[in-house]
This record gives structure tokens, sequence and C-alpha cells, in this order.
């Protein structure tokens, strides 16, 4: 794709920013439905084969894989460019994908399977994780091309990198489902295969969807991949910044992805213990698309308050809701559609708030030199939050019935007070901490940024890719400032 075509406004630039952050949904898809992959294997092998270790295991594996993609792919979609991260992190979880299906151990044995699917697992998440620094930021960068509404940009990059995580956390939870109708208790083996190969399919569209792509234009005008990055001044200027932006996504996922990996064992609680696999997916449909009027309504909203206090915003109303649910417990689980719908609205609030804004806060808040490493560390913090939180779920759960044996509902309460008052904690990390975005504030960001290296001695010219190339491109984003 040529500069020239930058300048054509309209659903052509709307689509380039689909493009770089829709492969997303796989991050979703993958992570929602080894739940219900971890129940049939279960049902198919035996608990005492798949047990909780198990289950906490390869969940574990897959959010490492991820940590390991996000840091190396940081650094080369910086290095190497955003369409070379993204082409190859959609290869990869095509690939890993199709064998995750496939996974079998030696003369059949059930150890043998599940160590497969667990090292394809940690395969799967590198691919997963390469998608956050190069297609979540690539994405970023397109939603300030000419072209795009100036007060529809945040808009834009919410919808096609959040919304597209949770439409996979939906399509996870329906996906089996589905395919249990269609094969019957008889044949689970085709309903977990299926579920797992079935995520190739998005991500082979949207390899398709990218071949064409280029470069950003912020990428060719200000990156540093064929320059020395000051690496020590970039810290001086924006530690405070990748600090609080990493531990509030630490807690966001810490909260959000057990909820989410164990929405069949809450709606398995409060339906009492119903063994029917059609009564336990139908309800975890039903909580999955909670996310999505909250990440829909959360990307018209953060274009007016902006993503600092969208996020705040959603964060409170999360600990609200959060604290109305663990003092109503027992009373909300003898009703099991009110408890869908306020549990609903908790995961809802939390996708309004830090689970649109947090991935815009990580891309727009540094350098365009150095946005896919920042953006990947931030988001690396934030997985490892997710790994800490699958595994402390069940203790907190055991540890609040402990306390409590003759209330058998108890112990469900303990990771609604505990994550309610994480959400406020974020809180107040991010208003304390996490400085506003503007609309354009990529550009300008970038324009600081160069001055202050400039400050310290650095010389700029090296920065950006071909200089003819550049000058073209720079000559566009003018042309756009000018508009303004």
């Amino acid at each position: 794709m040529s500069v020239e075509q930058y300048k054509k406004p309209g659903l052509s630039q709307v689509s380039l920013i689909f493009a770089c952050g829709t492969a997303l949904f796989s991050d979703g898809y993958a992570n929602g439905v080894i739940g219900a992959v971890n129940t049939l294997l279960k049902r198919i092998y035996g608990a005492d084969k798949v047990n909780t270790n198990y289950s906490n295991t390869i969940n574990s594996l897959a959010f490492a894989g991820t940590v390991v993609g996000m840091l190396v792919f940081g650094y080369l979609s910086d290095k190497l460019g955003r369409k070379f991260g993204m082409m190859l992190a959609t290869g990869i979880v095509a690939v890993f994908s199709a064998l995750s299906a496939a996974s079998s151990g030696a003369h059949h044995s059930v150890s043998g399977l599940l160590a497969m699917l667990s090292a394809c697992r940690f395969l799967l998440g590198i691919g997963i994780g390469a998608e956050y620094p190069c297609g979540s930021v690539a994405a970023s960068e397109q939603s300030e091309e000419p072209g795009i509404n100036k007060n529809a940009q945040h808009r834009w990059f919410a919808l096609a990198t959040n919304t597209m995580i949770d439409f996979g956390f939906v399509i996870a939870a329906f996906v089996p489902l589905v395919l249990f109708w269609i094969f019957g208790e008889n044949h689970l083996r085709a309903v977990w295969r299926l579920s797992l190969g079935l995520g190739v399919v998005p991500a082979l569209a949207v390899l398709v969807w990218r071949l064409r792509m280029d470069e950003p234009t912020r990428f060719k005008k200000d990156s540093m991949a064929r320059a020395r990055v000051p690496y020590l001044l970039i810290i001086r200027r924006y530690w405070v910044s990748l600090a609080a932006i990493s531990i509030t996504w630490f807690l966001y996922d810490f909260i959000t992805y057990p909820f989410g990996l164990y929405s069949s064992t809450v709606t398995n609680t409060i339906t009492g213990g119903n063994d029917s696999l059609t009564v336990v997916f139908g309800w975890s449909v039903v909580i999955n698309l909670f996310y999505i009027p909250g990440t829909l309504g959360g990307a018209f909203v953060v274009d007016y308050l902006g993503p600092k206090y969208t996020m705040i915003t959603g964060l409170v109303l999360q600990a609200i809701i959060g604290f109305i649910m663990s003092g109503l417990y027992t009373q909300l689980t003898n009703h099991i559609a009110a408890f869908a719908v306020v549990y609903g609205i908790f995961l809802s609030f939390g996708e309004l708030g830090p689970g649109n804004c947090l991935g815009m806060l990580a891309a727009k808040s540094g350098p365009t030199a150095v946005r896919g490493q920042f953006y990947g560390i931030a988001a690396a913090v934030g997985k490892i939050g997710a790994f800490g939180g699958t595994w402390a779920w069940q203790r907190i759960v055991d540890d609040f019935q402990k306390r409590h044996p003759n209330d058998p509902n108890i112990g469900q309460t303990g990771p609604f007070w505990i994550g309610s008052a994480l959400a406020v904690v974020s809180a107040l990390i991010t208003f304390f901490f996490v400085r506003p975005l503007s609309h354009d504030c990529m550009a300008e960001e970038d324009r600081q940024f160069r001055e202050y290296l400039e400050a310290h001695g650095y010389d700029t010219s090296q920065m950006g890719l071909i200089e003819s190339e550049t000058n073209s491109v720079s000559s566009v984003a003018d042309e756009k400032v000018s508009k303004v």
C-alpha cells in the first residue's frame, strides 16, 4: 500500500485499524475456550487424570507463553516493524491452534495427550502475546492516520482491540455449546478437538487481510529501527507512566481472567451442581455476553471522557457492583437469572473501563520509537496478574470457606470481595499517576520526545526509515495537522 492510499478517507482507513487489532480475537477465544475444553476432558478421561492442578497448569502455560510473546515481539515490533510481527504472530496462532486440536499421546496415553496439549498451549500463547505489541500498537498508530475522524480515534481503537477480545470470549463460550448440540454426549472428543481447531479460522482470515498492509505513518517517521535506542533517557522520562499502567493492568487481569475462565465453575455452583453440559455451557454464554455492552458502550464514552477518566469510572462502578454481589451472594444464588444479570454487569463495567482503556493508555502514552516495548512490558505484567489470579482463585474460595464452614456459599464471595477492593486500588493509581490522553496525542508525544532527546544531546536525524519515504509520509501527516 502506497503513501498516497493513506490519504483516502473513510472505511478503507478504518479497515486498516481492524486488520491490525482483530487478531486479538484469538486471545479471547483461546483463553475462553480452554475452560470448556477442561470440562470436557474431565468428562471423558475422569477428574482423577484431569484435576484442578492440571487445569491451572494448562491455563498458566498459555499465560507464560503470552508473556514471552509480548516481551520478545515488543522488541521485534520496534526493530523489524509492525507488519513483520503481525504476520509472524498470526502464523504462530494458526499453526498451534491446529496442533492443539490434534493433541495425542504415545500409544494414545492420556498423560501424553495432556502433555502435548500443554506444550501447544504454551506455543500458542507466544503467538497471542505477539499480537499485543504488534497488532494493537499498529492499530493505535493507524487510528491517527489521515481519514480518521479526530473525535473517533479512541473509539475505533477500542472497537478493533478489546471489543475483539470480548467477542472472542463470547464465541469461545458459544462454540462448545453448539458442537455439543451437534455431536451429543457420546462424541465429546469431537467437541473439544473442534472447539480448539476452529481457532485456526480467524487467524488465517486475518493473515490474508494483512498481506497488503504497509507500516503506519508514525512508525515510518519516528521509529528507531535503524538508530541507537537511548534506553536510559527513555526510562527517566516514562518510568512513572509505565509502572502505573503495568500495575493497574496486573490488578485488572488478576480480577478479570479468573472470572472469565471460571465462569463455568461459578454457574455450576449456582445451578446446584447440575451436570448437564447444556446448562453449564449455556449459562457461560449468557454471562460472557455481558462483556459486549460494556466494551461497546465504553468505546463511545472514551472519546468524551478520555481514557483516564473512562477507566476510573468503570473501575469505581465495577467495585460498587462487586461489593453488592459479595454482600448479597446467598440471596442472588437463589435466583439464577438475577445472579447472571448482576454478575454480567460486574464484568461489563470492567470492560467499559480498564478493558477498553488499558491497552489504549499503554499504546498511546509512550513514544513511537519504543511503543512496542512499552506496550509489551505493560501487557506482560498484566498477564502475570492473570497467571496469579488463576492460581489464587481456588485458594481464595477455600480460605473464605474454611472461615465460615456453616455457609456453603461463602467461599464464592471471596473473589468478589478481593476483586472489588483491587478495582478501587486501580482507580486510585490511575487518578494519581496516569496522565490524560487527548486526540492526536501520539503525534504530540513524538514531537515532545524529539525535543527531549535533542535537549540531552541525542541526534534525532537518525530516527525514521528511508529518508525519501519518511519525508513523503511527513507531508501527509503535516497535511492532516493543517486540516485539524
